[in-house]
């Protein structure tokens, strides 16, 4: 794919921007995500799961499930992967930089 492909599927899914997918398939490696684009599908590792200890594929949520991810990575080649982590403290650090929008209080 080209540099403009690529560039504006990261101008999409920024780097630790947090996106909202449904799981579509289970691999020994991770599962696929359906981020509700038709060009690009999520991907989570099975390294991007949890902060310590091991994951293993019993423990993937359902095919079907909604989750949240962080977008960590892209696989620029012609699989169109953004790699997604669920990892507590990755999410935990992208959660931080989002604000609430103040409200306004009526007189």
């Amino acid at each position: 794919m080209s540099d403009q492909f690529w560039n504006q599927i990261k101008s999409n899914y920024p780097l630790g921007k947090l996106i909202h997918g449904k799981v579509e398939h289970h691999a020994p490696f991770g599962l696929f995500v359906d981020i509700g684009d038709d060009v690009v599908h999520g991907i989570v590792q099975i390294t991007d799961f949890v902060d310590s200890g091991d994951m293993t594929p019993e423990r993937y949520p359902d095919i079907g499930s909604a989750i949240g991810a962080i977008v960590v990575g892209y696989t620029e080649d012609d699989r169109n992967q953004v790699w997604l982590s669920v990892k507590p403290s990755v999410l935990r650090k992208a959660l931080v930089h989002l604000t609430v929008p103040a409200t306004s209080e009526r007189s």
